[in-house]
């Protein structure tokens, strides 16, 4: 996952540094072809080739106003606000158009016409000013650090954003290859699901597989255990009776043989010895039922309808039980006969451990894909040593009980497809859970592959 990631940065970084580089490069030829249409060199040449002509018409007006005043052709001014200073023969110097040329007998004025020296001096030096300004600012080295700064301030942004992102994105991905990676040392996982994309379909695929493996696993294991329970439910029977028939047949033989004085008593005492062959005839045939695989006929039916049928029909057989019903299921597939004796053998067990003025409490309500039939009872509930072999075939010591009720009922349930499982009640007594599903062939082939083993 970290190469993902890698990678993901890798085509950021190709995707984002080539335009970039391509901007910066195209900006600064651009930069320069502007630079270059500036008109500062053109006024640093005009201002020098103007500079150097002002300077020649100074010296020249300058020459001009001492040969005037050589041969007197200007007559010389008083000018008291400007005087020479000791030991200085004269001076020439610019005032307004005129330049002056100061002596001690007076001033010489010339007048040079428009055009004004001391004014093209101001704009000389501003214009050299302008230049030196210009001179000293990098403008090219400016304009890349600034915009290199923006675009890299962008991109160092755009980078966080990438890898948070990525971030977002390969995290259900690593949690993902992790669950799977666990799932295959035989650990399972759930993973949370957020969001509606491809990723979040993913893991929700993987729950529904992990759930439906683990679920396929579960029921694998019971009927492997059956098996076993099976075979040695499947000798017993036979053994024991192969055993109770001459028992039977001998007790009878005594009686017919017996003296008539002991007749009365070898009758009663033969009579209890047929009651508990019987009896145990009976617990043969059952264990003979559990060790037979039984027909299985899949339909789709209504669930809320067959439960109702049943708590009605078993109301008349435990009139002094109270009964609550609620229905919320719908359509599943189900073998009827089946189902018909799972809940039987449930309410059965729950009249017997509610006794009179008791509470059942049966419910139905609908699941992803199936159905679920809640059977409570307000009875003593069950001891967690009964719980851990709640499912498995026992020994019975009650009149009526084989001790195969809830095994057989464990059975067809994963027959079906679905599972039995114990719960809590909302009654404070023992409660069971039936799950039976809507889809015929998926309950289908779970018979299928849990059936396999005894093929």
């Amino acid at each position: 996952m970290r190469r993902l990631r890698d990678k993901l940065l890798l085509l950021f970084l190709l995707a984002t540094l080539a335009p970039m580089g391509a901007t910066l490069y195209v900006s600064l030829r651009l930069l320069n072809q502007s630079l270059d249409l500036a008109p500062i060199t053109e006024l640093e040449e005009s201002t020098t080739q103007l500079e150097a002509s002002g300077k020649l018409l100074y010296q020249t007006a300058r020459e001009l106003l001492r040969e005037k005043a050589k041969h007197h052709e200007i007559e010389a001014q008083p000018m008291p606000s400007i005087r020479l200073e000791e030991g200085e023969a004269e001076r020439v110097f610019l005032d307004g158009a005129d330049i002056v040329l100061l002596r001690p007998e007076g001033a010489y004025r010339l007048r040079l016409g428009s055009v004004r020296l001391s004014q093209l001096q101001l704009d000389l030096a501003r214009s050299r000013e302008l230049i030196a300004s210009h001179q000293d600012r990098n403008w090219k080295r400016g304009f890349f650090l600034t915009l290199a700064s923006v675009a890299g301030g962008i991109w160092v942004v755009a980078l966080l954003a990438m890898l948070y992102f990525t971030a977002r994105v390969t995290q259900p991905i690593q949690n993902l290859t992790r669950a799977l990676r666990e799932f295959a040392a035989g650990k399972r996982n759930t993973l949370a699901v957020s969001g509606r994309d491809e990723v979040a379909e993913a893991i929700t695929s993987f729950n529904d597989m992990s759930e439906q493996i683990e679920r396929s696993r579960e029921k694998l294991l019971y009927f492997t255990r059956l098996e076993s329970w099976q075979m040695l439910a499947r000798k017993m029977a036979h053994e024991v009776k192969n055993s109770l028939t001459p028992i039977r047949l001998t007790v009878e033989e005594m009686v017919a043989r017996s003296h008539p004085d002991e007749r009365p008593f070898l009758e009663q005492a033969s009579q209890i010895v047929t009651d508990e062959v019987q009896t145990l005839e009976r617990r043969v045939r059952a264990f003979g039922d559990f060790s037979s695989e039984p027909p299985l006929m899949l339909v789709s039916l209504d669930v809320d309808a067959l439960v109702e049928e049943r708590v009605a029909f078993l109301k008349t057989a435990h009139p002094e039980v109270i009964y609550r019903t609620q229905f919320e299921g719908g359509e599943a597939v189900a073998d009827p006969d089946l189902l018909k004796g799972i809940l039987t053998n449930l309410l059965e067990n729950a009249a017997d451990a509610v006794g009179r003025g008791g509470v059942i409490r049966v419910s139905t309500e609908t699941l992803a894909g199936g159905v679920a039939i809640t059977i409570e009872d307000s009875g003593p509930g069950l001891s967690l040593l009964a719980r851990e072999s709640l499912f498995q075939p026992t020994i019975s010591f009650k009149r009526t009980g084989m001790g195969l009720g809830l095994s057989i009922a464990k059975r067809s349930a994963v027959l079906m497809g679905g599972d039995l499982e114990f719960v809590k009640s909302s009654l404070g007594g023992a409660a069971f859970r039936l799950q039976i599903w809507q889809n015929e062939s998926l309950s289908s082939m779970t018979k299928k592959i849990l059936a396999a083993p005894f093929a």
